[in-house]
């Protein structure tokens, strides 16, 4: 469920306010970037307040969920009140806050349950958890496609089949919440400058940036260069089912590989195939939906690694320096988000300048600058993130 509210997000809602209300790609990318500067403080404050209701999570987990809901309702289902741009920020103010609480409190019962796991515990519920993730995700990028079959409104279908989720999340995981605080795990918030004073801690979570950007970009640009560059409008369910399912599938193999070679060299060959798939895209052109298949295979396989292995480190590092980890996972949250920040704000603009247009035809000019941003910029952050994770000693068991 709270995968269904993070990259799927940037993946849908672009394109249905550009298609519903004809807001441009500028102004777009302009609120999302504006958004997300609203994380600066508020990530690392959520994690604070998480901490504070340690002994309380149950009911701020069904108030976070009754957010989120409210939230992805406003997004796609009621139609906007007044100011479309201003409704599109608010709605998204509410299921980005509600997002961030709901996702580093679910890290955080995750440090708590993995001691209980022994040795590898983190890694172990790494696989189940970012497996689940990924799944969710899958289902996510499709649904709206799927439902444009069976409803006129399939994105009014998808926000209340969401809602509904939610609510029956909050049913499957109401005992988990008071069953799992056992007075081992209830430790003192650890405080931001503790983590950010903590060097591997500081290192991981740049790594996590930069790494995350280039999917940042090929998600928020996704549906456009099927659309425009690949010349095949109605292949985008398919290809982003390709994509998750590739990555969900992979992130138990990802971490068997890491207990036997460390997550170190295998997230390192992960990036090398995350490379070498962005390379391949720089290629294509209209009709070749195939090879594209592959290339939305082999990334989302890369995107496994990434998912499963960062996380799982740098909740191994939490449970040392920061007892109950919602400040560390606050602050990993805002790295995460403040990547699909820099893509919108980057990307968008630019596509714009280069006479790029959504829905219509494009001359040779715009596709390219679009095929750039979509697989050129990410495989150059690609290779900074593989620079700064072979320098780096994760101090590995």
């Amino acid at each position: 469920m709270l995968a269904a509210a993070g990259l799927p997000i940037y993946i849908h809602a672009p394109k249905f306010y550009v298609d519903e209300y004809g807001i441009s790609l500028a102004t777009l990318g302009f609120v999302l970037f504006v958004l997300r500067l609203l994380d600066v403080v508020q990530d690392p404050l959520l994690g604070a307040l998480s901490a504070r209701l340690r002994n309380h999570r149950a009911a701020a987990v069904s108030g976070g969920l009754a957010a989120i809901a409210l939230g992805m309702l406003m997004l796609f289902a009621v139609p906007a009140g007044f100011a479309p741009v201003l409704w599109f920020a608010i709605s998204l103010v509410l299921v980005f806050s509600a997002y961030s609480f709901l996702t580093l409190t679910f890290y955080a019962q995750g440090i708590a349950k993995a001691d209980e796991l022994g040795v590898g515990g983190h890694l172990r519920l790494a696989r189940w958890r970012e497996s689940g993730a990924l799944l969710g995700v899958c289902i996510a990028a499709i649904a709206p496609v799927a439902l444009a079959n069976w409803m006129d409104a399939p994105f009014t279908g998808y926000a209340i089949g969401f809602a509904i989720a939610s609510f029956g999340v909050f049913l499957a995981m109401r005992l988990e919440w008071v069953t799992a605080m056992t007075p081992t795990t209830q430790g003192q918030p650890g405080d931001w400058w503790v983590v950010l004073g903590d060097p591997l801690a500081r290192r991981l979570l740049l790594i996590a940036f930069v790494n995350a950007a280039p999917v940042a970009i090929t998600s928020t640009l996704f549906l456009f260069f099927v659309e425009s560059r690949l010349d095949a409008p109605g292949m985008e369910g398919p290809l982003l089912l390709a994509f998750f399912l590739a990555a969900a599938l992979s992130a138990p193999i990802w971490g068997r590989l890491a207990d036997r070679f460390g997550s170190k060299s295998v997230l390192l060959a992960a990036m090398v195939l995350a490379i070498g798939a962005l390379l391949f895209a720089l290629g294509l052109g209209a009709g070749d939906v195939i090879a594209f298949a592959f290339v939305s295979i082999a990334s989302g396989a890369a995107m496994g690694a990434d998912l499963t292995l960062l996380p799982a480190l740098f909740a191994a590092r939490m449970a040392r320096v920061s007892p109950g980890g919602e400040v560390g996972f606050g602050l990993w949250s805002f790295m995460s988000k403040a990547t699909l920040a820099l893509a919108a704000i980057a990307a968008f603009p630019a596509l714009q300048a280069a006479g790029f247009q959504s829905g219509v035809e494009n001359d040779e000019h715009a596709l390219w600058a679009l095929t750039l941003a979509y697989a050129g910029l990410p495989c150059a952050l690609k290779v900074l993130a593989i620079a700064l994770l072979a320098s780096t000693d994760l101090k590995e068991n």
